[in-house]
């Protein structure tokens, strides 16, 4: 353990709407620049993963949503209904999952032009966190960090590492999604001729939710006939035997690299619970990562109604995970933004 560290990330849920290459571009550099802060920062190899080319079903805490006295099914994502409050709207339609398929096939082969054509050159990747130090207050602090990082580069290509080699100007990107709407994911399971193995073929890694990773429930029953590297999403409500008994379901062969824990909580009580589930995990002898999801559980509703979190929230749970581990002995592994 801790060879590498996992950064994930990407929109909440994609849309139709919003459909268009300079967003997944934008979104592809996101990561890029931060996989190369927290590569030079951590000195340990960043496995870059988008939240992408497929996150578009929503988990939902209600079935029904109400405005002004009219009741209508929720919005359960573009490739379920529609986002708009009416009848029409909110009808579920098959054909939307034939065009998210289109959509995420779309945005795959664009994030494989990316990642393979030259735009994610690290000279590149430098140069725009140059740019964002330079002309923003937010990004002064981290000035100095970025002018160590162009001269580290400076110096590798004395070393002969120049733009031209590949291992510069190249890079890995996978793609992730929940594992929320079935019937999707059945479509685009494949065996692998070779090895006999089952493949969910919709996205690199896939993950459990909070709201769907009951023991006896139809989701750990599809995931764990797949071979994908699998994410499970645990809140505080997590009980530590019962986290054991989902990982040896998902991974019974206890495999490195098959099983990620998303943590989410908020920073009070993730320094109450995390500590119980990772001695529960390590005397069950079973190898997982755990990786930081400072996000959903910092969710908060703005005046205008509209979902965000405080940054100052954010800090605090990623700084009560990395507390946590290192009190307990054990590895963060990752962070998973949205």
């Amino acid at each position: 353990m801790g060879n590498a560290f996992l950064l994930q990330g990407g929109d909440c849920a994609e849309s139709f709407k919003e459909f268009n290459a300079n967003n997944i571009r934008d979104t592809f550099r996101v990561l890029l620049q931060m996989a190369v802060v927290l590569m030079f920062g951590g000195q340990v190899p960043v496995v870059k993963v988008g939240r992408m080319a497929g996150q578009f079903a929503k988990p939902r805490s209600s079935d029904f949503e109400e405005v002004d006295g009219v009741k209508l099914p929720s919005y359960r994502g573009d490739n379920i209904n529609g986002d708009t409050f009416d009848d029409k709207g909110r009808e579920p339609d098959p054909q939307r999952m034939v065009r998210a398929y289109c959509q995420a096939a779309a945005t795959l082969n664009l994030l494989r032009a990316f990642a393979t054509g030259g735009y994610a050159a690290m000279q590149r990747v430098s140069k725009w966190n140059l740019d964002f130090t330079s002309h923003s207050e937010q990004g002064e602090r981290y000035l100095e960090l970025a002018h160590r990082v162009d001269e580290a580069l400076g110096f590798m290509a004395a070393c002969g590492l120049t733009v031209d080699h590949p291992i510069m100007n190249t890079t890995e990107f996978w793609t992730s999604h929940e594992c929320l709407l079935l019937p999707f994911e059945q479509a685009l399971t494949r065996q692998d001729s070779t090895s006999g193995l089952w493949y969910d073929c919709s996205a690199h890694m896939l993950w459990i939710g909070e709201r769907t990773r009951q023991l006896d429930g139809s989701h750990v029953e599809f995931l764990r006939g797949v071979a994908n590297p699998l994410g499970l999403k645990v809140s505080d409500k997590m009980d530590p035997a019962e986290l054991v008994k989902i990982c040896e379901i998902l991974n019974p062969n206890n495999k490195p690299g098959r099983l990620t824990i998303i943590v989410r909580m908020g920073a009070e009580k993730l320094r109450l619970k995390l500590p119980h589930l990772i001695r529960a995990v390590r005397q069950a002898g079973l190898i997982v990562t755990w990786v930081s999801d400072p996000m959903h559980g910092n969710t908060i509703k703005a005046p205008s109604g509209l979902k965000t979190r405080l940054f100052d929230a954010i800090r605090a749970e990623l700084t009560a995970f990395f507390d946590v581990h290192e009190e307990e002995g054990s590895h963060p592994g990752g962070v998973h933004w949205k």
